[in-house]
């Protein structure tokens, strides 16, 4: 039987650091269950649930992903996942929502008043400056929410008219869950 990890790793970026990591653990029998890898600045940040085969501990974990020559300074945090893996009702995203423009303080905490106030759930939230193609000073917010189905169409107007207001352009799309 299977014991599901939190598993976190923060260290400097590097190119190949998420393959080398997911490999060592697929070549530890183990299955990746949520995950989530980000850059700020220069520092990387790699967090998953994985499911490892049983006799493998923490700190069996921990052991391997130190000796991967991660750079100095790593933090690596392994620790047994004691509540269910699986989303509840709350936690199935719905609608992806995704604002862009000039960088607006505040925006995140506008937003999130607004899903409150409809009863939506933030799942997923990502927010930082543009990197792609396009003028430099932009900023790009997405949202994966859930929102409740007799709320979404007021939630996502509502959103939209936030956006609006502060000149930002606002685009969602429905997940088919």
């Amino acid at each position: 039987m299977a014991t599901t990890y939190r598993l976190t790793l923060t260290c400097s970026d590097r190119s190949g650091l998420v393959a080398v990591v997911t490999g060592l653990l697929f070549d530890l029998g183990g299955n990746l269950g949520d995950t989530t890898f980000a850059v700020y600045g220069t520092e990387a940040e790699f967090a998953a649930l994985v499911d490892m085969p049983e006799g493998l501990s923490a700190d069996d974990i921990r052991g391997e992903l130190q000796g991967l020559g991660l750079p100095p300074g790593a933090r690596i945090d392994v620790a047994p996942f004691e509540r269910s893996a699986a989303p509840g009702p709350m936690g199935r995203v719905t609608h992806v929502i995704t604002l862009s423009g000039g960088d607006q303080p505040g925006l995140i905490a506008r937003l999130a008043e607004v899903f409150g106030q409809f009863g939506a759930n933030i799942v997923h939230l990502e927010a930082g400056p543009d990197r792609g193609p396009g003028p430099r000073g932009q900023y790009a917010t997405r949202f994966s929410v859930a929102l409740n189905a007799e709320t979404a169409a007021t939630c996502l107007a509502t959103v939209a008219n936030t956006a609006e207001s502060l000149h930002l352009d606002c685009n969602w799309k429905t997940v088919n869950s």
